[in-house]
């Protein structure tokens, strides 16, 4: 029988974090899913009790702190206490190389993918640490590891994620936190959708994408979601960038 935890995933109401609601909850996890879309929040509670567990949905911008706070009190009086796992993955990108990238789009990726990720850990470490530790898993990306073409925006916030991971994981460690960062490769997703559809000609910047991994596949939402419960579980593993690109950057 799972031990009972509570998890908070934000971006849970579609690809990566919806797949690492289920996950979880199949671990015996409790969720909290926020997700900008209240739809989104919905079908992930929805999915969560199919795979066992309850969920609390919470419908709101990662970039709104008080709003997060909140949920997050309201989270603590639902499941009596405070959760054991913070999963950040909400997130989003812009296709642009740097002259191409404007200051509206640049504020925005960053405010999402890490000033977003700066206040949830802010605000849920000190109530992990009062309860004896936690864990904390951010979704950074290849992009924070290697350049990525046209996405220079995505690069700097990635590459800040697993900064600030590493930082977490070692002003924290002896308080009994343990933080570690998922980049993963190309996965197939709705922003990964978008920008096929966009493409030229959208077979063949498929079959490029494709054809980065070793298998020549892409990933999938619900295997970035098994690395995600890995940490979860990886005692041993504090301060790492864990990457799962299906051998991507091994090229």
């Amino acid at each position: 029988m799972h031990e009972v935890r509570t998890a908070i995933v934000t971006g849970a109401g579609s690809g990566i974090g919806f797949a690492t609601a289920v996950a979880l909850a199949r671990e015996g996890y409790r969720i909290v899913a926020v997700d900008v879309a209240a739809d989104g929040t919905e079908r992930a509670a929805a999915a969560v009790a199919e795979a066992g567990s309850e969920a609390l949905p919470a419908a709101l911008d990662v970039r709104d702190a008080e709003a997060f706070e909140a949920a997050v009190d309201r989270a603590e009086q639902h499941f009596g206490g405070p959760p054991q796992l913070l999963a950040n993955i909400a997130g989003i990108g812009v296709a642009a190389p740097l002259t191409e990238t404007s200051r509206a789009d640049w504020d925005a990726v960053i405010g999402v993918n890490l000033t977003a990720l700066f206040e949830t850990c802010r605000i849920v470490l000190p109530r992990m640490v009062a309860a004896g530790g936690g864990c904390i898993v951010n979704v950074a990306s290849v992009a924070g590891v290697v350049g990525v073409r046209n996405r220079a925006a995505y690069c700097a916030s990635k590459a800040g994620v697993i900064g600030l991971t590493r930082s977490i994981a070692v002003d924290y460690a002896d308080r009994g936190i343990r933080a570690n960062a998922i980049c993963p490769g190309t996965v197939a997703s709705e922003w990964i959708g978008k920008i096929l559809a966009d493409a030229p000609d959208p077979a063949a910047a498929r079959k490029a994408m494709e054809e980065r991994q070793l298998d020549g596949r892409m990933g999938t939402p619900a295997e970035v979601a098994e690395g995600i419960v890995y940490l979860a579980g990886a005692r041993f593993a504090n301060g790492s960038a864990f990457v799962l690109d299906g051998g991507m950057t091994a090229i």
